[in-house]
């Protein structure tokens, strides 16, 4: 797939195939991840991979709990409390792959260069066919000092970017975008910059 097309048509998958990912394909985009710029090429990013619908649906069941129990008065997730009361609702929405890329402690901003690398596996995964849906509420359980420990997630990492891929049911529609709000273009001219 041609990057540009890519970028334009890679949408967020909601619905995933009962099948699993093969592990080529996950090898592959996390290769494609690890293509991303980082400063002073630190890289200071790792990948926890955990694999198979039931262990992601005990997963959701014990997110689900988690974000009840200290979901913040105002915060924004408050409209969706009912669908974590529901038995049947999986934050996953049934993938077969979640992959949490963690930060480590190392270089300049390694939380923001692991969001360089989650947007490389993304585009990687669509371009091999695959789906991906980036669950970030998911963050604060995968932070807990058990739930490292009991992952395997050393303490030294910091879960960032929680994504499932899989196989899409469907690809959802592109949805319109708004222009670029470009606050300032300042062209070069002899004598300093010009704003248009």
């Amino acid at each position: 797939m041609e990057l540009m097309e890519a970028i334009y048509h890679r949408r967020t998958v909601r619905r995933f195939e009962d099948r699993e990912v093969a592990a080529e394909l996950l090898e592959e985009i996390i290769e494609a991840a690890v293509q991303a710029p980082s400063a002073m090429n630190m890289q200071p990013w790792s990948f926890a991979v955990y694999c198979g619908r039931p262990r992601l649906v005990a997963f959701s069941d014990r997110i689900k709990e988690h974000v009840l129990a200290t979901l913040p008065p105002l915060f924004e997730l408050h409209e969706h409390t009912d669908r974590m009361s529901d038995p049947g609702y999986d934050v996953f929405h049934g993938a077969p792959v979640l992959m949490v890329i963690c930060a480590k402690e190392q270089g300049w901003s390694p939380a923001e260069t692991v969001c360089l690398a989650a947007q490389n596996l993304m585009l990687a995964a669509h371009g091999l066919g695959l789906g991906t849906c980036p669950v970030g509420f998911v963050r604060s359980w995968f932070r807990l000092p058990r739930i490292k420990d009991e992952l395997g997630i050393p303490g030294s990492h910091e879960p960032v970017f929680p994504v499932v891929v899989g196989h899409p049911v469907e690809w959802p529609l592109p949805t319109s975008r708004r222009e670029p709000d470009v606050v300032v273009w300042a062209r070069a001219r002899a004598g300093g910059l010009r704003r248009d």
